[in-house]
């Protein structure tokens, strides 16, 4: 299959381009619920919504096999007024029962969804050729989307992208301080119930590509992703929308290249997508530069060295010339790519088995020497604390403070020249 095939294909049409959809929709929704700390309520309503879709399955069952062709209209309605009832259930338990949010979270998970089982296997016994369609609305079939779906998908990404422009000061202000949107005069109530009504119109439409089992996962994988690679609102709400469509063509691709390729193998559509979505947040979680974690152990890695380098600078420094069997007794650790390191940058030389500072090393051992002095004085004359006690404090800080922080202590302790312990501060004039 090429590209354009997922796209211009009448069967891989509407499934690609409806997931698609589906995903940015319910990705842009994400974003919100992940900045209220409530992403645990996609779960609960996505699982408040399965008893509602059943139940207008079952209803429309009574009009004949003629009316299957609305059976997605008729558990969407479903679906919209249980998820409905069931987020008023959950505000009811928090506000006037006083039950604290996770217990009302997974009180009205548990209760819908085993309602939503009862129903199903009524379902069954009554209507057993309906089955399949509540089946549907438990774990998804995102393969026989039609164009109805584009269409349905395609409104609410549309409302779902114009409200979020229209109303993005409003619902900055909400997400980040709800009390100061109140009181500059922002109708939070107004936006709230936007906001409100897209998280169920996302959900219970997703849930027929999905599943409601995972459709809090579609919500909440991109929204994860997206947060990992910026802090602005607007970067993460587009962000999130790309890696929600590309969760879901690349679900759609998985699938079918996979079914193409081993003939045995047949991935569901829906949990594919699913698996994509969290490839992307954790992929983000480990490889975003900012706040990935591979990024940030390197950061790690790389100020321990630049520790121990100073270190071994200051300690020729203050010591005179060693050699390396004298460092290595305190430097133990990667001893011998340091000193290359240093040699290398122009800090340290060798000859004849002795290292010695250059004038760059010196300059740079001083620095830290002054650093570490200054700090010391700066915990005993202001802040009190006893001179023997100052010194592993002063290890710490020495690599971290800056030239503008060791500006300020030099004018805050009207440029000293020795320390509590009476050693001379190496003057800032000859660094």
């Amino acid at each position: 299959m090429t590209f354009l095939d997922y796209f211009t294909d009448p069967i891989l049409r509407s499934p690609t381009i409806g997931c698609m959809l589906m995903c940015m929709a319910a990705s842009l929704t994400g974003v919100i619920l992940f900045f209220q700390r409530r992403l645990m309520v996609s779960e609960s309503i996505s699982h408040a919504a399965y008893p509602g879709g059943v139940a207008g399955i079952l209803v429309l069952s009574l009009f004949g096999p003629a009316m299957e062709e609305y059976s997605f209209l008729a558990a969407l309605v479903g679906a919209l007024v249980s998820s409905w009832i069931g987020l008023k259930a959950i505000s009811l338990l928090e506000r006037k029962v006083k039950i604290k949010s996770d217990s009302a979270l997974t009180f009205a998970l548990a209760v819908f969804f085993g309602i939503g089982i009862l129903l199903a296997s009524w379902l069954q016994e009554v209507q057993p050729m309906w089955i399949s369609q509540a089946n549907i609305l438990l774990f998804g079939q995102a393969a026989t989307l039609t164009d109805l779906h584009i269409a349905i998908y395609g409104a609410l990404t549309v409302i779902a992208i114009s409200l979020i422009i229209v109303f993005f000061r409003p619902i900055q202000a909400i997400l980040f301080d709800r009390g100061f949107s109140k009181s500059i005069g922002i109708k939070t109530r107004m936006i709230e119930r936007f906001l409100f009504w897209l998280l169920l119109f996302s959900i219970v439409a997703g849930i027929r590509s999905v599943g409601v089992i995972l459709m809090s996962g579609m919500l909440i994988a991109p929204a994860i992703a997206a947060r990992q690679f910026s802090n602005r609102l607007k970067t993460i709400f587009c962000l999130a929308a790309f890696f929600g469509a590309m969760s879901g063509w690349l679900g759609n691709v998985l699938a079918v290249e996979i079914a193409i390729s081993y003939e045995r193998v047949h991935l569901p559509t829906g949990p594919v997508i699913v698996l994509v979505g969290t490839a992307f947040a954790l992929l983000g979680m480990l490889f975003s530069p900012k706040r990935g974690v591979f990024f940030r152990l390197i950061r790690i890695g790389a100020f321990r060295l630049r520790c121990l380098e100073e270190n071994i600078l200051k300690r020729i420094w203050m010591k005179g010339n060693l050699t390396r069997q004298d460092l290595k007794r305190s430097f133990s650790s990667s001893l011998r790519f340091v000193l290359f390191r240093l040699i290398r940058q122009g800090w340290v030389k060798e000859s004849n088995g002795q290292l010695m500072l250059t004038t760059d090393g010196t300059l740079k051992a001083a620095r830290v020497v002054r650093l570490h002095r200054l700090w010391e004085l700066y915990l005993t004359q202001q802040l009190g604390v006893q001179a023997e006690r100052v010194h592993r404090n002063a290890e710490e800080m020495e690599h971290i403070l800056t030239s503008e922080f060791e500006a300020r202590l030099t004018k805050l302790l009207l440029n000293p020249k020795q320390d509590p312990h009476k050693q001379p501060i190496p003057d800032r004039g000859i660094l």
